[in-house]
């Protein structure tokens, strides 16, 4: 079992940056990893993801956000430029991510995220 810790979040001004990281423990770290978002009163939706070292991205977030993957360290890193106050949410990473360009995954746990605000 895989235990997620996502920290990294905090307070910005738009136009801003932050580098939000999920470090992994455990076994079966999968090769298919994402970020997830959820603002506040709305649901939470796929940000980024990467499988097979193919990216996805939602269209909201395309060319200011990146992920990367650091497999030896068991790591997976949300960089995320030029921050709109529509970004503001709590990230969320996952690991067992079953299509990456739909952002669907096999189960629906979750850790407790790293809280992103973005002021105008």
């Amino acid at each position: 079992q895989v235990r997620l810790v996502e920290s990294g979040g905090g307070s910005v001004q738009a136009g801003g940056s932050l580098r939000l990281s999920c470090d992994a423990s455990g076994d079966n770290f999968s090769d298919n990893v994402g970020w997830f978002r959820q603002a506040p009163g709305k649901e939470r939706e796929g940000v980024a993801s990467i499988c097979s070292r193919w990216a996805y991205y939602a269209d909201s977030v395309k060319g200011r956000f990146r992920i990367l993957q650091y497999k030896s360290v068991k790591m997976v890193v949300l960089q995320m430029d030029a921050l709109k106050p529509e970004d503001t949410g709590i990230y969320y990473c996952a690991t067992d991510l079953k299509q990456c360009s739909t952002f669907d995954r096999w189960s629906d746990s979750w850790g407790q995220g790293t809280q992103v605000t973005v002021s105008a």
